[in-house]
């Protein structure tokens, strides 16, 4: 059963994690917003990954039904700056509609730029300290690392792990110091069976659906540019795995975004 035949009509989604800033959408961004509303997202929360992006996620700030975040991404390492911590600290207190910092994190893939990636996710978790904003952290197989870190600052307004692929044991961690943990494409695979027993056992409050767009597709949608309007499909997959409406679990995942990010009830 899908949401919509649930709530009887199109379910108002948040997609709390979207990159609709980068290139892969100049050709057809305005399609892609009319298939995600189509398919009931209206909201969207898109995050910044380098300096040189800014620019493009600051003009999606300009619609009514995008919030954004800017930051650093570890993925990028070798694109960030001396100074763009301090140009970071900058945009945070002339960018309206900004709701935190991040896409910023640990990527322990890249092990020879570890180093590197430790000092720029403390700045940013130093300078969400100081702003009262969340973060939107980016962590693979650094979950026991990250969280170590995390309680240790005891960050104000808490943030979101997203895209989580860890176990229960790291998911209640995280849960337990007041993060909030992002759901997408990955738990659409039938032998994401650790990832299924974490959504199952998550607090209503504790999760937000994303998407990651243009990446982390969905099952049946491999080698594909993922897009927002596929949040339902994710949603479907969610209510089974949990044994909710599916229109219980798209207000519940929108009321924990709009919690999340200090926004109003109102989604778009």
């Amino acid at each position: 059963m899908s949401a919509s035949t649930a709530s009887g009509g199109a379910p108002a989604l948040f997609d709390a994690h979207c990159h609709l800033d980068f290139d892969v959408f100049d050709a057809d961004r305005d399609a892609v917003f009319a298939r995600a509303r189509a398919a009931g997202v209206s909201r969207f929360m898109v995050p910044g990954t380098t300096r040189a992006r800014w620019a493009g996620v600051k003009a999606l700030a300009g619609r009514a039904d995008v919030v954004v975040s800017l930051g650093l991404h570890p993925y990028f390492i070798d694109a960030h700056g001396d100074d763009d911590i301090q140009a970071l600290e900058h945009e945070l207190q002339t960018v309206p509609g900004l709701v935190g910092i991040g896409e910023c994190g640990i990527d322990a893939r890249f092990e020879q730029t570890l180093t590197r990636q430790w000092a720029l996710f403390e700045a940013q978790l130093q300078l969400a300290r100081r702003a009262r904003l969340p973060v939107v952290i980016h962590c693979v197989h650094a979950d026991d690392q990250v969280a170590k870190r995390l309680r240790q600052l005891d960050l104000p307004a808490r943030g979101l792990i997203h895209a989580f692929g860890g176990s229960e044991q790291q998911a209640r961690r995280f849960v337990d110091l007041g993060y909030t943990l992002g759901l997408g494409g990955a738990l659409t695979y039938s032998r994401a069976q650790r990832l299924h027993r974490v959504v199952r056992s998550l607090p209503d409050e504790a999760f937000v659906l994303e998407t990651d767009s243009p990446d982390m597709p969905l099952s049946g949608y491999q080698g594909q540019r993922n897009e927002p309007a596929r949040l339902i499909e994710t949603l479907d997959h969610v209510a089974h795995l949990r044994r909710q409406a599916p229109g219980r679990v798209a207000e519940l995942a929108r009321r924990n975004a709009q919690r999340l990010f200090g926004l109003g009830s109102h989604c778009g």
